[in-house]
């Protein structure tokens, strides 16, 4: 379980603070990132979720209950586990406190 996606609605500030910061702490991991509101995405320059990137994923990690439900909604999750981390959108990227709380949810996962 190497492939890491992390989604938030945008792409801007939490999934892409999870990708960058955890892609410098845990080398042996590829970390990406999506948001899935396309208008938002295509606004601000960022990813937005498709098909093959959630294929590509052993992990995904949501931040909301509802883009886990959007993702069900309008892909094929294949079966997959969702981790939903309930981090509001009220963090900017990259900020201490966020960092604080995705290293406090998700660090056990990336342990060997």
């Amino acid at each position: 379980m190497k492939n890491t996606l992390f989604i938030c609605k945008a792409n801007v500030d939490r999934s892409k603070t999870a990708e960058d910061f955890f892609s410098e702490q845990f080398n042996l991991f590829d970390f990406r990132s999506a948001g899935i509101d396309k208008g938002a995405c295509e606004i601000n320059g960022s990813n937005f979720i498709s098909q093959d990137l959630l294929d590509w994923a052993d992990r995904i990690f949501v931040m909301e209950h509802d883009h886990k439900a959007w993702i069900e909604q309008n892909l094929d999750s294949n079966g997959k586990e969702f981790i939903v981390l309930d981090i509001p959108d009220s963090y900017t990227y990259y900020s201490i406190e966020l960092i604080e709380i995705l290293q406090r949810k998700c660090n056990k996962y990336f342990e060997l």
